[in-house]
């Protein structure tokens, strides 16, 4: 296969190809899309222009490597020398916003879109959790999320409570008084009110959760419902005989050697979610790969009043 290349684009213009995307690039790539990121923000806060900058650094996806600067530093090998140039990445944007003078109304979000990667010898560690990426497992699903916005959201919060990626187009959107789409339904809800400390309990109790395209399981409160058996991201995904129910206080490892049936009570809100789920792809058909964007989708036919 041709080797891939760096591409870099603008809106309206044809992407151009900046350089190979090789393993020497791998290790620079993230330096670059911090100093691009600084640099985006320096111009926009020069205009006098509200930015919204989305930094996705590609650690600790694999192959994680280093940046010569940072190779050898901490002395535990090249993820946790990884880890440290992620850290210091991290906080040359964070400097920036505070050198900018923009602290106080910046909102900064770090997060992660799934859990520990499989393949070694890049594989992550997800904690006490059992699974990694892609799969339905507490490992696979459960990612670090922190946010800042001085003043408004409380410092040192911890919690618990479910949030789900989805949830920041709508919560930025209010935060920002921007209009969402109402032809369409939204996946996300908006969690401002929990951000800011208004509301103790997040404005969602559950997610469904979908491996490749598959309903994989469904996840309420501290419950799950597991409809199919897979293990890493290359194990076939098996259909279960009898779904596995599991309360997460109790089998945080999610061994299916400890089913508890005294937990069976907790499917009846998991499937009402699915159904209303269901019920909205029925009304709202998924949207086909490949369609080109922005979406608009078909035209819903009038109600009776």
């Amino acid at each position: 296969m041709p080797v891939q290349s760096i591409l870099e684009g603008r809106k309206g213009e044809k992407s151009r190809e900046v350089r190979a995307y090789d393993l020497g690039q791998r290790r620079l790539m993230d330096g670059d899309l911090t100093r691009r990121s600084i640099a985006f923000m320096e111009r926009q806060v020069k205009a006098k222009k509200p930015f919204f900058a989305l930094a996705s650094l590609t650690q600790p996806h694999m192959p994680t490597l280093p940046n010569p600067r940072f190779a050898g530093k901490t002395g535990h090998g090249d993820w946790a020398d990884m880890l440290a140039e992620m850290d210091g990445n991290v906080g040359q944007m964070l400097d920036a916003v505070d050198r900018l003078g923009i602290r106080d109304n910046t909102i900064v979000i770090f997060a992660s879109d799934n859990g520990a990667e499989f393949i070694k010898p890049w594989d992550g560690w997800s904690g006490p959790w059992r699974g990694s990426y892609f799969t339905a497992w507490e490992g696979g699903i459960r990612v670090p999320f922190m946010i800042r916005w001085p003043g408004t959201i409380p410092a040192a919060r911890v919690s618990d409570e479910i949030v789900h990626g989805a949830d920041l187009f709508p919560t930025l959107a209010r935060v920002t008084g921007a209009r969402l789409p109402d032809d369409r339904p939204i996946d996300g809800v908006d969690q401002s009110r929990f951000f800011m400390g208004k509301a103790d309990k997040s404005a969602r109790e559950g997610v469904v959760i979908w491996v490749d395209n598959r309903l994989q399981a469904v996840k309420w409160r501290n419950y799950k419902l597991h409809f199919y058996q897979q293990d890493t991201m290359v194990s076939p995904a098996a259909r279960l005989s009898v779904p596995l129910v599991v309360d997460l206080y109790m089998n945080p490892q999610e061994d299916e050697n400890k089913r508890d049936m005294a937990a069976g009570w907790a499917t009846r809100p998991m499937l009402k979610m699915i159904g209303a789920f269901e019920a909205s792809v029925k009304k709202y058909p998924l949207i086909p790969m490949g369609t080109p964007d922005p979406y608009q989708p078909a035209p819903q036919p009038a109600t009776k009043p």
